[in-house]
């Protein structure tokens, strides 16, 4: 099954942009994915195709007006899409939502601009999602994000051991990696990495796993149950 992605955006020139290289950019190639940026304006008000307008009640800048943003929706969102708004007040995009997502058969992501969206707009989508408590110009960075994390869980679009062993997947960072040389800058492989016994290297990634996500990651393993002596 193909899954459809439609961005509705003010610069569709943002897209695919890097999702056009690498292993977004082969799934693309492979029909996994179908991505498709549509221009706001095309539903702009009047002459001059108007999408914002000053908000009620004063204020600095510009917020998107309902209505492009409501026929945009109704256009591009098929019965079965999940309707995102990119919103630094969202719930934060995590491995688990990525995972999620990657089953649906539509995803519709809306980028706002300037200061955001008239609030009624949050009433026609499925769920607000940000990519960290910080502000961006606009959702497309955001949008971009979120579609590399949804593509690389695709069936096919990366080997299924490799995602298996990925950041996040289990719950907790990923183990240290080491390639030749075998030692540089003073600084050699871990033994067991060289020993050939697969059962010890297994056992030394999960403990490594764990001491790494301690360390750098803790609040990841506030919820896992503690461990139990064998």
């Amino acid at each position: 099954m193909t899954l459809r992605i439609d961005v509705i955006t003010l610069f569709p020139d943002l897209f695919p942009g890097p999702l056009a290289a690498s292993i977004p950019g082969r799934a693309i190639q492979r029909g996994l994915v179908r991505l498709t940026a549509h221009d706001l304006r095309a539903w702009g008000l009047g002459r001059h195709r108007a999408v914002d307008d000053y908000p009620y009640g004063g204020g600095a800048g510009m917020v998107l007006r309902p209505e492009p943003i409501a026929a945009a929706l109704a256009e591009a969102a098929g019965e079965r899409a999940v309707r995102i708004l990119l919103d630094p007040g969202g719930r934060v995009l995590d491995q688990g939502l990525a995972r999620r997502l990657a089953t649906a058969e539509q995803l519709v992501l809306v980028c706002p601009r300037y200061e955001g969206v008239d609030h009624r707009v949050r009433s026609m989508v499925d769920m607000e999602l940000s990519i960290g408590d910080y502000v961006l110009s606009g959702g497309e960075l955001p949008a971009l994000v979120l579609i590399d994390a949804v593509i690389r869980l695709l069936p096919g679009a990366i080997g299924e051991a490799a995602s298996l062993e990925e950041s996040f997947t289990a719950g907790v960072l990923e183990y240290p990696q080491y390639t030749r040389p075998a030692e540089f800058g003073g600084a050699a492989v871990p033994p067991v990495l060289l020993s050939g016994h697969h059962g010890e290297v297994a056992r030394w990634r999960r403990e490594q796993a764990l001491e790494r996500t301690r360390r750098d990651r803790p609040d990841l393993l506030a919820d896992r149950d503690p461990p139990t002596d064998p």
